[in-house]
């Protein structure tokens, strides 16, 4: 394009002194690099603009094939028919219909799976020393930390620190 040899660049440069002058070259080179800024700004942003342009082209293109596979895809393998739902006894229907009623669940047993057989007789037969926990009763939409008592939610408490005189006694007698 614009070639320009560093003998000629150098001549410019002498014209450049001569003609303008020392006191005002310092100035008109800001100027230039100014302007040469500015040009340089505009075409950036008129490419910028071009390659947004070519790109839009290109998704606009990627969309129809897209839309033309997918009608070919759905003309191939309609949607199956809808499936015919249960039949619900008139109870399960009842609780279907009852969305304020809320949903008892029973906690399951949990039990030893790598217990040997005796390990497990012997757990069976043992008493236990907690009674069993209550079903959770949980509304629909209702998140199960809202369900929990507070009291379970709260830190624990540390515990007690021993008073410091303690240890001096002992180690005196």
């Amino acid at each position: 394009m614009l070639d320009v040899a560093p003998t000629e660049l150098l001549l410019v440069a002498v014209v450049a002194l001569v003609v303008i002058g020392p006191k005002d070259l310092p100035k008109a080179m800001r100027v230039a690099g100014k302007w040469i800024g500015r040009a340089r700004g505009v075409a950036r942003q008129f490419r910028s603009g071009i390659d947004t342009m070519i790109r839009e082209s290109e998704l606009e293109e990627l969309q129809k094939q897209w839309a033309a596979e997918n009608e070919r895809i759905m003309r191939e393998h309609p949607p199956e028919q809808a499936l015919p739902q249960p039949y619900l006894s008139p109870e399960q229907q009842a609780l279907n219909e009852q969305p304020g009623e809320p949903v008892l669940v029973e906690q399951p047993e949990i039990k030893d799976a790598l217990a040997t057989p005796v390990e497990a007789e012997s757990s069976a037969a043992a008493p236990v020393s907690e009674p069993a926990p209550a079903p959770i009763a949980l509304d629909k939409g209702v998140s199960l930390e809202d369900s929990i008592p507070p009291s379970i939610l709260e830190p624990a408490q540390p515990a007690a620190e021993p008073e410091p005189d303690a240890p001096k006694a002992k180690a005196q007698s």
